[in-house]
């Protein structure tokens, strides 16, 4: 396929870049894949340049590729392994599918005539690790230095003396297990970090069939994007196929990604546009509150009576019903100039209960001493007042005890009054008779 589509390769680079000079975007046709009219092909190349948008994915990070709607950008990693490799370099070139293929360093030292098949086929080639350990998102600095750098040497040694202009500074960190120190230190080096927008799981123990339908659910989910796949899968091979005809038939386009140069400018792009699903006024404005139960609301509900429990002589608030009525409206405050007047309380604010008035009126009928008797039973019942908050304090009992605290009074006045006139009636003779005795003297 290589060589009978050799002689196409001039006219399409050349027309290539003829389209990233003007800014135009170069459309595929029945002519760019020869031998076959229905192929999906390539829509467009996007020139991207790695320091200015050092990480991609919206897995792991805010930014991804700046695609339209219905864009796709097909990626694989974990290769070259010749058995299974080579079957999907031929299946993209019968639909002259261009991808991005990030590559192992033990896997291109192995197979370095498969790193080789990725730049005659024009697929761009990014690296991912010397020995794909899944454990960078904890590793030393020093070893996660080393396994990039490796991983580089080696995709360079097998593609040999062009390795510089041919090598992207694309990468993909295995597992996706991201580590701060990692992205740091792969942004110095000029080298953009790859995640994904989904994923087809093909690394697991699934069938074909399961592959291609998670490739195309959770691609209709995002509508566009970078789809994570491994060319080393035999259950790949045997779903690509199939993903690519549906591709087609749904009226998706791929998108081929190149590293930016100084010959070969990034494509102008807008910062709104490397965000998978951006608002209008994503960039401009915060984003807005999200529409809540209660948003827009004019009044909170109002508690009603049967919301309370009245146990214990405590009112506890049930859980409030939303149908409730809404509180009043404030009222608009007074003008400064206005006088302020309290309410003025009511006269029969200050009554004292029935069983009250009864005690305090017996008390005062029965003693010889209304006044005094009268002021200490209300001294008693102010005593209750204060204590039981002017409740009902005088009942039948309290009635009878101040009856016989009158009649006891009573007794004590009267046997006061006799003893006393006992004493005027005997001091009297004894006065008469001292002043006889003088008269004779």
């Amino acid at each position: 396929m290589g060589k009978m589509c050799g002689g196409v390769w001039v006219s399409r680079l050349a027309f290539l870049a003829f389209g990233l000079l003007t800014g135009f975007i170069v459309p595929a046709s029945a002519a760019d894949c020869p031998g076959h009219p229905n192929a999906l092909g390539t829509s467009r190349t996007l020139v991207v340049d790695p320091r200015e948008h050092p990480r991609i994915g919206t897995m792991q990070y805010p930014e991804t590729l700046p695609l339209a709607d219905h864009e796709v950008v097909l990626t694989f990693d974990d290769g070259p392994l010749p058995r299974n490799s080579n079957k999907v370099l031929e299946i993209l070139a019968d639909q002259c599918v261009k991808a991005t293929f990030f590559t192992i360093g033990n896997m291109a030292r192995f197979s370095p005539e498969g790193v080789r098949k990725l730049r005659e086929a024009g697929h761009t080639i990014g690296t991912h690790t010397q020995t794909h350990p899944l454990s960078m998102n904890h590793m030393s600095l020093e070893r996660a230095k080393q396994e990039i750098d490796d991983g580089i040497a080696s995709a360079k040694a097998a593609l040999g003396e062009d390795a510089d202009a041919v090598l992207a500074p694309f990468f993909r960190i295995p597992g996706l297990l991201r580590a701060d120190n990692v992205e740091e230190y792969l942004a110095s080096q000029g080298i953009q970090i790859w995640s994904a927008d989904f994923l087809a799981d093909d690394w697991r123990h699934i069938s074909s069939s399961r592959v291609y339908e998670l490739a195309i659910k959770r691609l209709e989910a995002n509508g566009k994007g970078i789809l994570l796949l491994h060319d080393i899968q035999a259950r790949t091979v045997a779903a690509l196929p199939r993903i690519l005809e549906t591709l087609k038939a749904r009226g998706y386009r791929i998108v081929h990604v190149v590293p930016a140069s100084p010959e070969r400018p990034a494509t102008p792009t807008e910062p709104r546009e490397w965000l998978l699903h951006p608002s209008p006024d994503a960039i401009a404005h915060w984003p807005e509150v999200p529409n809540f139960v209660f948003a827009g609301a004019g009044n909170l509900p109002a508690p009603a009576l049967s919301d309370f429990d009245h146990g214990d002589e405590v009112p506890m608030l049930r859980e409030a019903s939303l149908s409730r009525p809404a509180w009043p409206e404030p009222v608009e405050p007074a003008p400064e100039n206005a006088t302020s007047t309290l309410a003025a309380p009511s006269e029969n604010l200050f009554e004292m209960q029935g069983n009250l008035d009864v005690a305090i009126r017996s008390a005062a009928l029965t003693s010889h001493r209304p006044h005094k008797a009268a002021s200490n039973i209300r001294e008693a019942g102010s005593k209750r007042i204060s204590r039981h908050g002017a409740r009902r304090l005088a009942n039948s009992r309290e009635v009878h005890l101040a009856r016989a605290t009158g009649r006891q009074t009573h007794r004590a006045d009267v046997s006061r009054q006799r003893t006393q006139a006992a004493a005027t009636a005997h001091r009297g003779p004894l006065k008469r008779l001292v002043q006889v005795k003088k008269r004779h003297v």
